[in-house]
């Protein structure tokens, strides 16, 4: 039986690597800390991210560096309006053998992969994107009755334009749901602006090492699952989500003005495991208030339903949290 020692020197070797990652992917990727921070949050809580920005910003080379850190399987599926969904999960086709029988033999689609970039994927119709539901939710595929299992670790990491943007559909609410994340990247900062000029525009070129294997990601997934919650920030995460229900006496005053659905029980599930993940990155085996907080945002954004005020007004859903976010602060009595 491993000794407690010995397990908290293993932990510590996890935390170390996961700060070797970002320290990886920063040879390539200029700023966005906070979404670097994010997508590895996902990752070790074994969920899927869907990165929104406007073209350009960098979302494709982000996740493209990501892979080439991690030791994993890689495909890109490039999203467009005429792409089928056998295009993603593959298909049977008839073979015809030496000895002239025929038979069906199934060939692998891209999402038989560690790591799936889905780019655009506002740009292909809500069939297409369907097709990557059963994926995302039960890690399996099923193609003419047969169900196949998907690669393990399995993430599904997407990028799409802003949805008022032309040729763009919007995503189906329950694959909205399946992306444990929805991150925002925006446009970097002035003097990130001249690093990039300089490292894209000479001769020099930049390598990342691998560092991290299917296998130990596994073991950082099972060790983030390890962290503790107490009973109190239980109740404290409890109540937030409650806030964002309309029909609540403890819901903000924002969420009764523009919200017509609130947060379900997934998004609970998924706001307690990205504060484990960000405690763990962050060297510790317990949660703090500040986890759930700065996690409530991202893990909740995509998971509100604005009724026709709140679409009409233009309001942002961050803009919802927030308030319901400091309603909670006075309701539980937090300072």
């Amino acid at each position: 039986m491993i000794s407690l020692e010995e397990k908290e020197k293993e932990l510590k070797y996890y935390q170390d690597t996961l700060h070797e990652v970002k320290q990886e992917i920063r040879k390539v990727i200029v700023g966005q800390e906070e979404v670097i921070e994010q997508l590895i949050w996902a990752m070790v809580s074994d969920g899927h991210a869907l990165l929104e920005g406007m073209p350009g910003v960098g979302k494709t080379m982000l996740i493209r560096t990501i892979s080439e850190v991690l030791s994993f399987d890689f495909s890109r599926i490039q999203f467009t309006p005429d792409l089928m969904p056998s295009d993603i999960t593959g298909t049977k086709m008839i073979e015809i053998h030496e000895n002239g029988k025929q038979s069906f033999v199934f060939h692998e689609g891209p999402i038989f992969s560690n790591i799936v970039l889905a780019d655009e994927i506002n740009r292909a119709t809500p069939k297409t994107q369907s097709s990557l539901l059963e994926a995302m939710a039960e890690k399996t595929v099923t193609i003419m009755g047969e169900t196949r299992k998907v690669s393990s670790p399995f993430f599904v990491l997407a990028t799409q334009n802003p949805i008022d943007m032309e040729g763009t559909y919007p995503l189906p609410e329950a694959q909205m749901d399946r992306f444990l994340l929805k991150i925002n990247m925006g446009y970097p900062k002035k003097e990130e602006l001249y690093e990039i000029i300089k490292r894209t525009t000479g001769t020099e070129s930049y390598q990342v090492q691998k560092l991290l294997t299917t296998e130990k990601m596994q073991k950082i997934q099972l060790a983030v699952k390890e962290v503790l919650v107490s009973q109190e920030l239980l109740d404290y995460t409890v109540q937030l989500i409650m806030a964002t229900h309309p029909e609540e006496e403890h819901a903000s005053g924002l969420v009764k003005k523009y919200v017509r659905y609130g947060v379900g029980p997934r998004g609970v599930q998924s706001l307690i495991k990205v504060a484990k993940a960000r405690a763990f990155c962050s060297g510790r085996f317990h949660v703090s208030k500040g986890d759930i907080k700065l996690a409530a945002i991202p893990v909740l954004r995509h998971r509100l339903f604005l009724n026709f005020e709140g679409e009409a007004s233009g309001v942002k859903e961050d803009l919802i949290l927030e308030d319901a976010i400091q309603y909670t602060d006075k309701v539980m009595n937090v300072r």
